[in-house]
């Protein structure tokens, strides 16, 4: 039987075999398993002067990532500051450096606080500014109203907002109530526009008991366009102290609850155009 050297005999008509398939573009596995040279060291020897062909060549991308995460690292650089002048994931950042110490704080906890608070102001201007630019430019885009624009809108919002009639209690009156200043005064001016005069109107504030009375109806007043005097009793909530209640303070004025006497025509006109609206949002194409 062979000894398992003999294969290598002919160390020179190997080599030229080998040197062949290496010029050839095959791999050191490949070249291995085709001569079946088991030996490590005898196939370093049968390829040596040999470079590998560029196909089986270790790309050197990370290795200059490495090193310069490395040397960010040793400058008290942190791994996200790392990944984010990298875009290196930190697994591979954590790897290539865990063998360096860790760098001193460069701040106190009082300072990183100070940095992290000031940092989220300035997220949450530049969100406000969005957001602002957003609604400026919806506003904008609306625009001025015609008569049939308005009424709609009132109607929508009626529907929504104010008091209905029901099969068990048929009420047929406009009685409103709401506590936005904006949504008063679009009402108000729908009312206007289906020329309803203030002489129709009964104006009263309801508001929690504890709170300023007084200071409501100035504010409602103010937003209605009418003397003080012009409101009837306020009607009082009463405070159960039980409740979380959120709506305290001075920016608290309660609602406004606006009554349109002698209205059944209106309401029945403004409880028919809603009915058009249903009908007519179905049928839109």
């Amino acid at each position: 039987m062979a000894h398992p050297q003999d294969k290598y005999a002919d160390f020179e008509g190997l080599r030229e075999q080998a040197v062949a398939l290496r010029r050839a573009g095959l791999s050191r596995r490949q070249i291995r398993d085709r001569l079946h040279v088991d030996n490590n060291d005898i196939l370093n020897r049968l390829l040596e002067g040999e470079p590998p062909p560029e196909w089986t060549r270790r790309p050197n991308a990370k290795d200059d990532l490495r090193e310069r995460a490395r040397e960010l690292r040793r400058q008290g650089w942190t791994y996200d500051q790392i990944q984010v002048e990298l875009g290196c994931s930190k697994s591979s950042i954590s790897l290539w450096v865990r063998d360096l110490p860790k760098p001193e704080p460069r701040r106190t906890p009082e300072e990183q606080r100070a940095l992290m608070h000031e940092g989220l102001a300035q997220l949450r201007a530049h969100q406000h500014r969005e957001q602002e630019a957003v609604r400026q430019a919806a506003s904008a885009a609306v625009g001025a109203l015609s008569d049939r624009e308005l009424f709609l809108t009132g109607v929508a919002l009626y529907w929504a907002e104010g008091a209905k009639s029901k099969p068990h209690r048929r009420t047929e009156v406009l009685q409103f109530i709401n506590s936005d200043a904006n949504v008063i005064k679009v009402f108000l001016r729908w009312l206007e526009l289906l020329d309803v005069t203030r002489d129709r109107l009964t104006l009263r504030v309801s508001i929690h008991e504890t709170a300023n009375t007084e200071a409501a109806e100035r504010y409602w007043a103010d937003v209605a366009g009418v003397p003080v005097s012009a409101f009837s009793r306020a009607t009082l909530k009463k405070h159960n102290p039980r409740t979380n209640r959120r709506n305290t303070g001075d920016d608290y004025h309660g609602c406004l609850m606006i009554y349109v006497k002698q209205s059944a025509n209106l309401y029945r006109r403004m409880e028919g155009a809603w009915y058009g609206i249903v009908l007519g949002a179905n049928s839109a194409t």
